[in-house]
């Protein structure tokens, strides 16, 4: 016979201007919305070759014909952009989502563990956490090869004890709760305790939290990209644009800088947006 534990009250938020967006997180959002649609259906934004060369017309400025101009090799600079959202996006989406997998498994082990294995793997995810994510990732991919898959591994890897550390204070922050304790002493089983009560709180921040760690994701892989860890050239990844093109800074800026100011918004935009969710989940305004 289970016990039903009381409901707890919900906290009741101000009505008006907490329940609006402000405009710059609306921009924030619709700059997301450009870049989902060129990395899922990028011939709605652009139907040119990314990887068709014209050295007739190489390193043209912006205009009319080549609204982001043309790189060394005359392919359009703006096509490649849009082409190389998907690259980007989907590397930063799934290696948040591995690290996300990983983390959240570590760090509710350590939490609901005896307290041996939890200082082990505390203190394995402290000793993780004290590299930078670059760092660890380069590690990763020099124990590998470079290319896509290497990257994704690595920058999830960089990335899991970060989550594995908030899981975990959540779970012991929940296991310590009132109502947590109640249904400990009504008898509840250990499994339905944890299903119903501990994972539903220790997990709930997560996904506002990865909303702005995918923005690092993808700042860290156009970094490694940059260093020819990822897609290897004609690959229209944003990092691997910027490595072409750095070469042509001095006669052709736009070859560099347009693809990563594309990528400078992109990500402030998913902190933008990342910010404001959490602001909402805390109940802030």
């Amino acid at each position: 016979m289970s016990i039903a534990l009381p409901a707890v009250p919900a906290v009741e938020r101000p009505r008006g201007r907490s329940l609006r967006w402000a405009p710059g997180a609306v921009a924030a959002g619709v700059v997301l919305l450009l870049v989902a649609v060129a990395a899922v259906a990028p011939r709605l934004i652009t139907g040119a070759d990314p990887l068709a060369a014209d050295p007739f017309h190489a390193l043209e400025p912006p205009g009319g014909a080549h609204w982001f101009g043309t790189d060394q090799l005359g392919r359009d600079v703006f096509t490649r952009v849009v082409h190389g959202a998907r690259y980007s996006l989907s590397i930063g989406l799934v290696s948040t989502l591995l690290s996300v997998l990983a983390g959240g498994i570590a760090g509710l082990l350590a939490g609901l563990a005896p307290r041996a294995v939890d200082e082990v793997l505390s203190r394995a995810l402290d000793v993780l956490s004290a590299f930078p994510e670059v760092l660890l990732a380069l590690l990763f991919i020099a124990f590998t090869e470079p290319g896509t898959p290497s990257l994704v591994m690595a920058i999830a890897l960089a990335f899991a004890p970060r989550y594995g550390r908030i899981v975990r204070a959540q779970t012991l922050l929940v296991r310590r709760s009132g109502y947590v304790e109640q249904a400990v002493t009504f008898g509840l089983s250990r499994a339905r305790l944890v299903w119903r009560h501990v994972l539903p709180n220790a997990l709930g921040p997560l996904p506002v939290i990865a909303t702005i760690g995918l923005g690092t994701a993808i700042v860290n892989a156009s970094a490694l990209s940059f260093l020819g860890m990822g897609p290897q050239p004609p690959s229209p990844e944003w990092g691997a644009m910027l490595a072409e093109s750095r070469n042509y800074l001095r006669v052709a800026w736009w070859a560099a800088i347009l693809p990563g100011a594309t990528l400078t918004i992109t990500v402030i935009s998913l902190t933008a947006v990342g910010r404001r969710l959490q602001r909402r989940f805390e109940g802030r305004r």
